[in-house]
């Protein structure tokens, strides 16, 4: 079956098998690797990727159910060398250890931001509950989406010694 799709701000059209997951055409097909294959029955969150907008974990859509969509990776929210806020909150605030759960984590910010620019610390617990870090038990991680959100709204993020999140 052919599927198009824009990802990433770019057309693509690919053949692919009907039984084909969205996670597979990205990495194996559009070489986007950073959207991460981890439990392959939605669990994890480390595949999740945006479409139209929405959070979805790409190891439960069929490509072919993307037809049409215009679909995010972690690779489309850079522009050029300049971090998305979210991604420069990640740096900042050390919101990573191993890297897996990160751009799932980034893409689930993301999309949590778009819909509430002003979330309170349990508003983003709850909006990355979808996935899962192995390393961190979050604390930096909730830090470095309120980072990306004071960015994204045009504030000055707090310095890291002044922020008072809980663990």
């Amino acid at each position: 079956m052919q599927v198009s799709l824009t990802v990433n701000g770019r057309a693509a059209t690919a053949d692919v098998e009907p039984r084909t997951l969205l996670v597979h055409l990205l990495r194996e097909t559009l070489s986007l690797t950073g959207t991460h294959v981890g439990c392959e029955d939605g669990y994890c969150g480390a595949c999740t990727v945006l479409i139209d907008g929405a959070a979805v974990k790409s190891c439960a859509v069929l490509a072919v159910q993307a037809q049409g969509a215009n679909v995010t990776t972690i690779e489309g929210l850079a522009s050029g060398d300049a971090l998305h806020p979210v991604q420069e909150g990640f740096w900042e605030r050390h919101g990573l250890q191993c890297g897996f759960c990160t751009s799932g984590m980034i893409m689930s910010a993301v999309a949590l931001l778009q819909s509430n620019p002003n979330p309170t610390e349990a508003e983003i617990r709850h909006g990355i509950e979808g996935n899962l870090c192995r390393c961190t038990g979050y604390h930096n991680i909730v830090k470095a989406i309120a980072y990306g959100a004071a960015k994204m709204r045009g504030e000055t993020p707090a310095p890291a010694e002044w922020e008072e999140v809980s663990a």
